[in-house]
């Protein structure tokens, strides 16, 4: 019998969110099934495991099916930016998002090339409203955060309301027939932003696990290592108190509370969320520190090439399905890793059985 996870926190978020672990007999189902089809025992390797992964988040239904899928694209600012932390100005975030809306970005490409629908989600970006645009959705939380190093990034109730924002959006998206959501980003000093996250959350060393981000050099490298040890210094009483959304509101962005509520939320409607990289992560872990069940829901599409992500992604338990030195962010993992999750639905549903096609069977 499968447990409801109705934490407090995850109650706080929205009254009627449950997030349940997947039953595992819908694992052993599918592996019976993938062995009787016309190949050796297990020799599509993690194209098996998905296979089996994505049968029980459908509760067993088939034909199995990860189409129509939406990638979620959230930007936001970081105060922390105008410590000098990142190779470009903060300005970029907003340039980037007028790029994404013109379909330059490179998420905007290989969302077409591999048939999934982007959503552009202002979080918070510095400048105010953007024009009116049909792919973009104002999910403003204010202005840009405010510098993590002299005081909390955000209030709590910002917190909750970006939380609440992704929820609502993933939502929306299963109302429309989504059967997978994947989850990226862009705002000009978060990977800061998700240093102290992992930082406060897994109790990561900064100087361990902070990594060059958008380039920048040893020097800068050293100042961002500094920011960070003294962000967590600053907000240490929070972070020893373990409240997942005081923590959240101490160190996070605008575009990281609203990408954990949208794995909440996706979690809650049996969606599988492709994670894309480094600051995706760390909405992951802000979100599984709210519901803990969230993992069965979630997919680490690429292995970042920030150094302290294998360590992070180690102690997380994960296995990410792609490792191509990718650190660009914006969901771009996900949306590559996309094709490989739709030819395991495929091959589940389509492939021959050894007794249908007349195959002799292993002695």
């Amino acid at each position: 019998m499968t447990q409801t996870n109705t934490s407090p926190l995850l109650q706080s978020i929205a009254s009627d969110l449950e997030i349940r672990p997947l039953n595992r007999k819908y694992f052993a189902a599918a592996a019976q099934h993938l062995d009787n089809l016309t190949k050796p025992v297990g020799s599509l390797g993690r194209l098996e495991e998905l296979a089996k992964h994505i049968y029980a988040l459908q509760s067993g239904k088939t034909p199995l099916s990860v189409k129509p899928a939406l990638m979620y694209t959230v930007a936001a600012d970081h105060g922390v930016a105008r410590q000098g932390v990142s190779a470009y100005p903060q300005a970029v975030t907003r340039q980037m998002v007028e790029n994404f809306l013109q379909g330059g970005g490179a998420i905007n490409v290989l969302s077409r090339e591999n048939d999934l629908a982007l959503c552009l989600v202002d979080g918070g970006c510095v400048g105010g409203p953007f024009s009116p645009n049909g792919y973009l959705l104002d999910r403003r939380l204010g202005d840009g955060t405010e510098d993590f190093t002299q005081k909390p990034a955000m209030s709590r109730s910002q917190a909750i309301q970006g939380l609440r924002f992704g929820v609502e959006l993933a939502r929306d998206a299963a109302l429309n027939g989504c059967q997978c959501l994947g989850v990226g980003e862009m705002g000009i000093g978060n990977t800061t932003s998700a240093t102290a996250i992992f930082s406060a959350y897994l109790g990561f060393a900064p100087a361990d696990i902070t990594g060059p981000g958008s380039g920048i050099d040893k020097d800068k490298l050293k100042h961002k290592i500094s920011l960070i040890e003294q962000a967590i210094t600053l907000h240490s009483a929070t972070i020893r108190s373990g409240d997942a959304i005081d923590i959240l509101a101490a160190l996070g962005g605008f575009e990281i509370a609203i990408m954990a509520g949208i794995m909440l939320g996706g979690a809650a409607e049996h969606l599988l969320i492709l994670v894309d990289g480094f600051i995706s992560t760390a909405a992951y872990v802000v979100a599984r520190a709210i519901a803990r069940d969230l993992s069965d829901y979630i997919l680490l599409t690429h292995v970042s090439a920030e150094p302290g992500f294998k360590i992070i992604a180690d102690d997380l338990k994960c296995k990410p399905l792609l490792d191509f030195g990718l650190r660009l962010g914006e969901g771009t993992g996900a949306a590559l890793a996309f094709p490989l999750i739709k030819a395991a639905t495929t091959l589940f549903n389509d492939m021959a059985t050894f007794d249908s096609a007349g195959v002799s069977r292993a002695k």
